[in-house]
């Protein structure tokens, strides 16, 4: 480089410096999760995650059929602690000629980290008034708060559907007035959830296992509550089987699928079809998401000597 040339740069370089970008280390942390939605599609059928939010679960405490030592050593082999921060999460089925919710989140039942699945349905690309139907798995607050706004119905134009074992014994007054006071929020959600909907002609119950729309079953799973569902989407030879609460804890459950929960209204026929869910979604290798799993709570599951091993589903961009 001559003389010239060298003056030249430095000279350049000189006048540049003043009005170069700098960096602004004071910028405010944005302290926001990006929009709880994951979309895939399964078949014809296009399947939207929504996540409610999620909330943290003395998962040592309500673990049974354990200890909390073993849960805390579970629970530190995946990097995490208790209580255990735990995803809420519903589905949204979009099969072409209806528009099918699978749970509806909390709303306000469940606390304050909770009662984003509205606001995440409208963010991936839909309104409350363009869901058809709404596909309950059982009536605790954190799947059915969601079906009100306040005093209004969240979902104005779509029926709510749900196992009659379930309306039987949560929208019971009878059963209301008998249950432990620290039961009762339980009843109390549930009506607040479900009444006005029945007031309104828009709830219908099905018993057992019963096709409700083209490629979607409901399959009985009884245990966790009275009448807790699964459902069965199938579309152009993939299934997917949406297990609501048949577990909640994956670093726990998976390796030791007898690990029951202390929600369950009969832990004994929960560990009964938890067990039998496991080996068939192992065995058939379908799609499988849980309302509990980390969020999108969607995968499929591999047998491991006598547990299993969860497999998130890969991310897609869908193009």
């Amino acid at each position: 480089m001559t003389f010239y040339q060298r003056l030249t740069f430095w000279v350049t370089l000189a006048v540049a410096l003043p009005f170069a970008p700098m960096a602004n280390a004071a910028a405010p942390q944005v302290k926001t999760q990006a929009p709880g939605y994951y979309r895939m599609f399964l078949g014809d059928f296009e399947i939207t995650a929504l996540s409610d939010g999620t909330v943290k679960l003395p998962v040592g405490k309500l673990l049974g059929n354990t200890t909390p030592e073993k849960v805390a050593s579970a629970l530190s082999q995946n990097f995490l602690q208790d209580p255990l921060e735990t995803s809420v999460n519903g589905f949204l089925i979009n099969t072409g000629t209806k528009l099918i919710l699978i749970d509806t989140g909390a709303a306000n039942l469940f606390g304050p980290t909770l009662g984003n699945l509205v606001n995440n349905l409208k963010a991936s690309g839909y309104q409350p008034e363009q869901v058809d139907e709404v596909y309950i798995t059982h009536m605790h607050a954190d799947h059915v708060g969601g079906l009100m706004s306040g005093d209004k119905l969240t979902f104005p134009n779509a029926i709510v559907r749900a196992d009659q074992h379930d309306a039987d014994y949560w929208l019971s007054q009878a059963n209301l007035d008998a249950a432990p006071k620290e039961n009762k929020g339980f009843f109390m959600g549930a009506m607040a959830s479900l009444n006005p909907y029945v007031k309104a002609g828009k709830f219908k119950s099905f018993l057992g296992d019963t096709e409700l729309a083209p490629g979607i079953k409901a399959t009985s799973s009884y245990g966790h509550t009275v009448g807790h569902t699964t459902y069965v989407v199938e579309s152009k030879g993939q299934k997917l089987v949406l297990w609501g609460d048949l577990m909640h804890v994956a670093s726990v459950q998976f390796p030791e699928p007898s690990v029951v929960m202390g929600f369950d209204t009969d832990v004994k026929a929960a560990a009964v079809e938890r067990k039998k869910a496991f080996v068939d979604a192992a065995k058939q290798g379908y799609w499988v998401a849980g309302a509990h799993l980390s969020f999108p709570g969607i995968g499929h599951l591999r047998s491991n000597n006598e547990g299993y091993v969860w497999i998130p589903a890969n991310y897609t961009s869908l193009k």
